[in-house]
């Protein structure tokens, strides 16, 4: 082996790693192959290095290290041995490895994620109609920028550092309450890395495996999978004309997912006497409810209808909210309002689950709001929608004659377009004109017929909305 050994190492001298490293990684891996067995003695360091014209410093520092691994055995006045007893697979190559990976068994929940069909994903750059998305162009970066800076100056002086910051909560707050009726206290609200990680906390600390849950049909994928890997058993209720069906069930619901403001997809708004009714069915039966007010800062007939947290007498409403509909897609941040005696409880689930969210983007977000730049953003985006909402309907209108029916929302960013058509190979062939679309079918979770494309309008401009409707027009014909 003292003649063998220094033909199995091929060091290269070119510069571009280290002797040192080289000879490290090499011998790692001869013994790590079974090429060098448990036991076996190495050349002395002398040797070695006189072998590989290498000096005897590089050769000490690759044994030392190996032995500080656990690969090699030292002891004085003896040659390095092969650590004895090493269990290592001698098999073992990048190729096993891969086939190995193919036989991990999967848990029930990732086994059937591929067949959800949420959340969508489109590759590329975003391109018109595409839904949930704010207009990133229209957003105030400059001032967003400064207040960034700031927090980031100041983080080495915050001394106490809670996982949902004091001055972010009391700035929402003060928003939540004049604009979405909110009744609450500061520290009942949580923050957390997206609207989507409120809603998974909110459900597994609510729910037992097993339990029954509701949700909309059509409705948000994201709360189906949610309810889902929580081990609920969901059932979907239908909408009528007010959205969320109330009838007697045949289990009793423990938690109940809606979106009253602008019900997701069809963007009808859940009028004052069906929110009352589910409050009182909720506190009827004993139900938890998650009013996910996804994009309720934006309405464009009437005043707004407060939230359904601020209407409840008792505390089973839980309040979800994000900043990435209200800023843009980057600042994903969301919250949720928490009743005050589980606030504790719940912010040790936060750290269970590690849905934790920077504190120094919470300290710019805080000044944001509170220097008001939130709200002049959302009431400028407001107008601007608005104007862009028409524009759609008066595009779509003119390109799709009665080929679509649209229900015109009285807020949010996006709208749906029923239509006669197979959505899903409508929406394929959208996609490869360059139009991007989501189906209604993939969002009902009850048996029906129904068709439809689900569109945005925000993010986009009248000129991108007018050639999109053109190309929409175009194929629908």
């Amino acid at each position: 082996m003292d003649d063998l050994l220094p033909g199995m190492l091929d060091l290269a001298r070119d510069g571009s790693e280290t002797l040192t490293r080289q000879l490290t990684d090499q011998l790692r891996e001869l013994i790590a192959r079974g090429r060098l067995a448990p036991g076996q003695r190495l050349p002395s360091s002398r040797q070695l290095a006189g072998s590989l014209a290498l000096s005897r410093n590089t050769v000490s520092f690759a044994i030392e290290q190996l032995a500080a691994e656990g690969y090699l055995s030292l002891s004085a006045g003896r040659r390095p041995e092969v650590t004895a007893g090493l269990s290592l697979d001698r098999r073992t190559s990048p190729r096993s490895n891969r086939a190995g990976s193919q036989r991990i068994n999967l848990s029930a929940w990732a086994g059937g994620l591929h067949r959800a069909d949420w959340p969508p994903v489109h590759d590329g750059p975003p391109r018109p109609f595409q839904p949930g998305l704010a207009d990133e162009r229209e957003f105030p970066h400059d001032a967003w920028s400064r207040f960034l800076r700031r927090a980031a100056r100041n983080a080495p002086l915050r001394r106490d550092r809670p996982i949902n910051h004091p001055p972010l909560q009391e700035a929402l707050l003060g928003h939540l309450v004049v604009h979405r009726g909110i009744k609450a206290k500061a520290s009942q609200i949580l923050i957390v890395p997206t609207a989507q990680a409120g809603l998974t906390l909110a459900a597994n600390a609510l729910l037992e495996r097993g339990d029954h849950a509701w949700i909309e049909s059509p409705g948000y994928g994201g709360a189906n999978v949610a309810l889902h890997a929580a081990g609920a058993i969901v059932s979907a209720i239908p909408l009528d004309a007010q959205g969320m069906a109330i009838s007697p069930p045949k289990d009793a619901p423990r938690l109940i997912f809606v979106t009253p403001s602008h019900q997701y997809p069809t963007g009808r708004l859940m009028p004052i006497g069906r929110r009352l009714e589910l409050l009182r069915f909720a506190e009827a039966t004993g139900a938890c409810v998650i009013e996910d007010d996804y994009d309720g800062e934006f309405h464009y007939e009437a005043r707004p209808v407060a939230a359904l947290q601020g209407l409840a007498t008792s505390p089973q409403v839980f309040y979800l909210g994000t900043f990435s509909k209200a800023t843009y897609a980057d600042i994903r941040f969301g919250y949720l309002v928490v009743p005050e005696a589980l606030v504790d409880v719940f912010e040790i689930a936060q750290r269970h689950t590690g849905m934790l969210a920077s504190i120094t983007m919470q300290d710019a977000l805080a000044e944001f709001i509170s220097a008001g730049a939130y709200l002049g953003h959302i009431r400028r985006m407001t107008r601007l929608y608005k104007g862009r909402r028409d524009r759609m309907l008066q595009a779509l209108a003119a390109e799709a004659g009665g080929r679509l029916s649209i229900e015109a929302p009285a807020g949010g960013m996006q709208l749906l377009a029923r239509c006669q058509a197979n959505d899903r190979q409508l929406s394929a062939r959208l996609l490869e004109a360059g139009v991007v679309s989501r189906p209604l079918s993939g969002m009902l979770y009850h048996k029906t017929g129904e068709q439809g494309l689900f569109l945005g309008f925000a993010a986009w401009n009248e000129k991108e909305i007018d050639r999109a409707a053109r190309i929409l027009g175009r194929i629908v014909r």
